[in-house]
């Protein structure tokens, strides 16, 4: 009887202490919710200057995962725009009669690559043709913002401030010392003539192998120089005088960079306003300036809804590692099976009549990319498909895109990397060592035990033949990978060989040997692909986004998006490659995968 007591009162408290912590989150998460909406209300004023601050994160696609990065030290909110909404906004902006101009304003909190710069910037230049006037004005120039800025009619710089001009970096982190040091060794497989994938180097030297050493100089190159004469040609100086400053001066004071004609004039930020009623912009009642910024302008813009019943260019988005299995994506990669099943779901809908691709991936598994590829070719044979390439597009991210009827990429992409390679941990020593953990093994033959593994990491050495099957395996995939390069690129085997090698290209020498058709961005590749359906004269864009969790679809419904973490590129250039081989190196498989990323 005293039992029966005790157990119905410790199943109440349980019942109930279940509901009260389900009503403490559920009212965390609408407090969160009610903290992003009432961002979201700001409504669009007479007079109106749109600030464009990338305070917000900028993403390609849209975010899936209401807590993705979220900092649970504050538990605050922000914006996630996905490029073609802010492109959208951009180009609407043009047209709106309460947008009297642009404001470029840098706060620069949140996280932008360099590619969706790229294409943030040409949408700008497009909104010049409105006569619609474009300002910056900053504290302090960073390279990337500056970049930007240099599209402005007129550039300010306040007089204590900053401008940084130094040109390119690219800091690669090698762990083979670390590995030593803990009794840890890398087997790596990679066929001979990948010279340049250079993906296994920070596992098996401690500095950067002259292949790749090479392949790096030669991208940052190319980058730097797409920056440099983007800038001079807008500012009306060389691409020779911007790299004497930035070997000479590549920190300036306002006056140099006025001297040198990066800016048009010295000023406080309170003066911005005198030049803003010189061109003819009203103050409200409150006797103000009305300022929107872009992720308040951006939650005023919606889809083009007057014509509902027109064909459709559908986007399916490929961002993140590429991974094996089915998942929803929530953790930021793509998973192999779960991205074909998005590219059949927008096969199959007679509706859409074009596909744009937009990949933005380093790659990952061989084995998934090869699924992909498959329902790209399956998608291709009914309608047009076309690929918008972003920041990367790079190994496994070009292994899906080469079947595309055309790939547009940004010049800055990172794109190419055809190879592959396979590594194993082995830790057996350090376990021991270091840890005092030794294996034994009973087993019918001679490898039943291989790729046996702990903590990530092997107990032992390959043998000789697994070694030579290890190697076979990458042999084949890289000779499959170039063959559908090929084919799709319609290239002659020799000329893949020769541009292949797991080398890296920037966009624009990709247009130049022939691994993409044109640069551009996403609403270049969206043109194409509906003139290729010819449905020009009249179609509308849809997003075809695979299947939700329930718990994102819920978070989704109420309007929920949660905070980027700030990490600088660097910090999150190691995250992400820590978790990327994290799930790899366990499978033992065959990569396709490139790391590298370069940052303004």
């Amino acid at each position: 009887m005293n039992f029966m007591k005790v157990f119905w009162a410790a199943l109440a408290a349980v019942v109930v202490g279940g509901i009260l912590s389900g009503l403490f989150w559920l009212l965390t998460i609408l407090g969160i919710v009610g903290a992003v909406g009432s961002s979201n209300a700001v409504a669009v004023m007479p007079n109106s200057i749109l600030r464009i601050d990338l305070a917000d994160n900028i993403t390609d696609s849209p975010a899936i995962n209401p807590f993705a990065g979220m900092d649970l030290t504050s538990m605050e909110p922000t914006r996630t725009l996905p490029l073609l909404k802010v492109l959208r906004a951009i180009e609407t902006a043009a047209t709106d009669d309460r947008i009297k101009g642009i404001y470029l304003n840098f706060a620069e909190g949140g996280t932008v690559s360099t590619a969706a710069l790229e294409e943030i910037r040409q949408a700008l230049v497009d909104f010049k043709s409105s006569g619609k006037f474009i300002l910056a004005f900053n504290d302090t120039y960073s390279q990337g913002g500056y970049y930007l800025a240099s599209v402005a009619d007129k550039i300010y710089i306040q007089p204590e401030g900053g401008f940084n001009w130094k040109g390119l970096a690219s800091t690669l982190i090698f762990y083979k010392g670390a590995l030593d040091k803990l009794g840890v060794s890398a087997e790596v497989f990679r066929p001979t003539v990948c010279k340049y994938k250079s993906a296994v180097e920070p596992y098996i030297l401690t500095q950067m192998s002259e292949a790749n050493r090479r392949q790096m100089n030669d991208l940052m190159n190319s980058t730097w120089n797409t920056i440099c004469t983007t800038v001079a040609d807008a500012r009306g100086t060389t691409v020779e005088a911007l790299n004497k400053i930035a070997s000479t001066t590549p920190t300036l004071f306002p006056e140099q960079a006025l001297e040198h004609n990066l800016v048009d004039g010295i000023i406080y930020r309170d003066q911005m306003e005198e030049i803003f009623a010189e061109l003819g912009v009203e103050k409200n009642f409150l006797g103000e300036f009305e300022y929107i910024s872009l992720g308040d302008y951006c939650a005023n813009v919606s889809a083009d809804m007057s014509n509902l019943s027109a064909p459709k260019v559908g986007i399916v988005y490929a961002e993140g590692g590429i991974v094996d299995g089915e998942n929803d994506g929530m953790d930021g990669n793509i998973y192999g099976t779960t991205l074909a099943n998005t590219i059949a779901k927008a096969r199959k809908d007679e509706s859409i009549k074009a596909v744009v691709l937009r990949v933005n991936s380093p790659g990952g598994s061989a084995l998934a990319s090869d699924v992909i590829w498959r329902e790209v070719e399956l998608l291709k044979a009914v309608k047009p498909v076309i690929v918008s390439m972003g920041a990367y597009a790079a190994s496994g991210g070009y292994y899906i895109s080469c079947p595309a009827d055309a790939i547009v990429a940004n010049k800055m992409t990172l794109t190419g990397s055809i190879g592959v390679f396979g590594i194993m941990l082995e830790g057996g020593d350090m376990l021991k060592n270091k840890l005092g953990i030794t294996t034994d093994v009973a087993k019918t033959n001679p490898s039943a035990d291989f790729g046996t593994g702990i903590l990530g990491m092997t107990v032992r050495k390959p043998t000789a033949l697994e070694k030579a099957l290890l190697i076979r395996s990458v042999d084949k995939v890289y000779e499959s990978f170039t063959t559908k390069v090929a084919t799709g690129r319609n290239l002659d085997i020799k000329k893949v060989l020769d541009i292949a090698e797991g080398r890296v290209w920037s966009g624009a020498d990709a247009v130049a040997n022939g691994l993409a058709d044109a640069n551009g961005g996403l609403k270049a590749a969206i043109a194409i692909a509906a003139d290729k359906a010819n449905i020009a004269d009249n179609f509308r864009v849809e997003e075809v986004l695979g299947e939700m969790s329930p718990i994102a679809a819920f978070m989704q419904s109420l309007g929920m998006q949660a905070k980027s973490l700030a990490m600088d590129e660097q910090t999150r250039q190691i995250y992400n490659e820590y978790n990327l081989l994290k799930k790899h190196i366990p499978q033992s498989s065959v990569q396709a995968y490139c790391p590298y990323v370069i940052s303004l």
